[in-house]
């Protein structure tokens, strides 16, 4: 995905002094503090992949998914810190976007950039298509459309006031997911220390860790003994620490967002290697001390199996229900729809910014880097919301095509985003030199091999996904959405020529 030819490090500089006096990125305002950069990082990890995801994770590999999720942790904070280098260095918009293509190719910018755009645009479609259901738990008579309508109109306007309403939304919605999290750890532990059993007459504690690998590394069964989250292949089912990464990773998704923020940061280069540091460890907290209290309440292979109203609920609920908190699923409830509506406002500010820069580029309709009184890039927030309109009443009257082709491609575009970052990440140590490492503030550990090591375990995750049906379609549909890219960016090019 390189040019023919190589822009030497000083003609890169001029190009982009030559881009920021025509559009200058100092139209977008810097209202993001450093409590909204934190909650923003940590919230973006923290959704419904932990409440309701984390049962199919468990399953493929016990509590051995523990390690799991540390090993996840570890490729994500490689992927954050690659990303922090260039965002503290160089804070602009559209983070990954913006370095790819000022410090690898103009085509490299246009691919990162409007994949990115789109793999949230269908987050979006499948976050509102689903708002409704929670709706409802309250409400049965409000149609679902109705739900997405009115949530997609607020966040909307939300986004219209300003990067700090942004910022104060999405601390409040972190803020009472972590609240929720902390609560059922809290719980778990009194639970545990008194020794207080479950309905079922199970004893919590950490005995019930005890059969920690039951599928150990990487295992295959035959299909008969498989369970319906277990990958099936050929007749073979595979499960195990490495298989449930899978998984683990996409729950991971969104901590890219620390670098899109960068652009609107008050202090970029405090509050980025801050957040970058400190959400990592955060998120295994919130993770690995939520799983390992909640497997320790109720056994794990209890888990993701039909309560006696033959309903599947989340491990969350599980945890509250075994103790006779009942009302345990209309509290969760409540943080799930939080939780989606925080996923829709971080998708359309990150989409907004990504098109501003993607025009400042020339990669996208200069009208996209029209900025309001607010600094808000308004005709970024409005176009955004109106093909994810769009992508949402595909979903309505086409579901099945859309979750299980639509959302196959935002699958594999975050494996490809990531993958980008990295090469990017080569890219710009090359281009600003000997001399310019010596002025990096927050450098990327052992940053020679590093980029090759995220890289090695992207294509790990690529492998992984050919094993189980959940994302296998992704594995073929993925690389034909890169064509398609790469196709439009040859032809906007040869139609400017024109």
């Amino acid at each position: 995905m390189t040019e023919n030819s190589t822009e030497p490090a000083e003609v890169s500089a001029a190009a982009q002094s030559a881009a920021d006096t025509q559009a200058p990125q100092e139209k977008l305002t810097k209202g993001l503090q450093n409590r909204h950069i934190q909650l923003i990082a940590l919230g973006g990890a923290i959704g419904t992949g932990l409440f309701y995801g984390s049962a199919e994770s468990i399953k493929l590999a016990g509590p051995s998914i523990l390690l799991t999720y540390l090993l996840g942790g570890a490729i994500i904070f490689l992927i954050v810190r690659a990303l922090g280098e260039m965002s503290t260095y160089d804070p602009k918009a559209g983070a990954f976007s913006y370095y790819a293509s000022h410090y690898w190719s103009k085509r490299a910018g246009f691919v990162s950039g409007w994949n990115y755009w789109a793999n949230y645009v269908l987050v979006s479609m499948v976050e509102l298509a689903v708002v409704g259901q929670f709706v409802q738990y309250w409400f049965p008579t409000i149609p679902a459309w109705l739900s997405a309508i009115v949530f997609m109109v607020l966040i909307t306007a939300a986004n219209m006031l300003g990067v700090k309403a942004f910022g104060e939304f999405e601390f409040w919605f972190a803020i009472i997911k972590i609240v929720a999290v902390i609560a059922m750890i809290v719980l778990g532990l009194v639970v545990i220390v008194m020794a207080i059993p479950g309905a079922d007459g199970i004893v919590p504690g950490i005995h019930n860790l005890a059969n920690f690998a039951p599928h150990g590394f990487f295992s295959s069964t035959a299909q008969s003994d498989a369970t319906a989250s277990a990958g099936v292949t050929g007749g073979v089912t595979y499960s195990g620490i490495l298989m449930a990464l899978v998984v683990v990773m996409f729950s991971f998704g969104g901590t890219e967002l620390i670098g899109i923020t960068a652009g609107e940061a008050e202090d970029p280069k405090t509050s980025i290697p801050k957040a970058t540091n400190e959400v990592v460890w955060r998120i295994l907290i919130f993770y690995v001390a939520a799983l390992a209290v909640i497997m320790c309440v109720v056994p794990w292979d209890k888990i993701g199996v039909p309560n006696a109203q033959g309903v599947v609920v989340s491990p969350f609920v599980q945890i509250f229900d075994s103790v006779g908190i009942h009302f345990a699923a209309g509290l969760l409830n409540f943080v799930c729809l939080t939780a989606v509506i925080s996923v829709y406002n971080s998708a359309l500010y990150s989409n907004s910014r990504m098109l501003y820069s993607l025009s400042i580029q020339g990669n996208a309709p200069r009208y996209l880097s029209k900025t309001n009184k607010r600094g808000v890039p308004a005709w970024g927030v409005l176009t955004s919301a109106a093909i994810t309109v769009i992508a949402v009443v595909v979903v309505f009257l086409w579901p099945e095509f859309a979750f299980n082709y639509l959302m196959s491609i935002a699958t594999f575009s975050g494996i490809f985003n990531w993958s980008m970052i990295a090469i990017t990440q080569m890219k710009f140590r090359k281009n600003i030199g000997a001399e310019g490492e010596k002025e990096l503030t927050f450098k990327l550990p052992f940053a020679k091999i590093t980029p090759w090591i995220i890289l090695a375990a992207m294509l790990l995750i690529y492998a992984l996904m050919w094993l189980s049906p959940s994302y296998r379609i992704a594995t073929w549909l993925g690389p034909l959405w890169v064509v398609v890219l790469v196709a439009a960016y040859e032809i906007t090019q040869r139609v400017k020529k024109k």
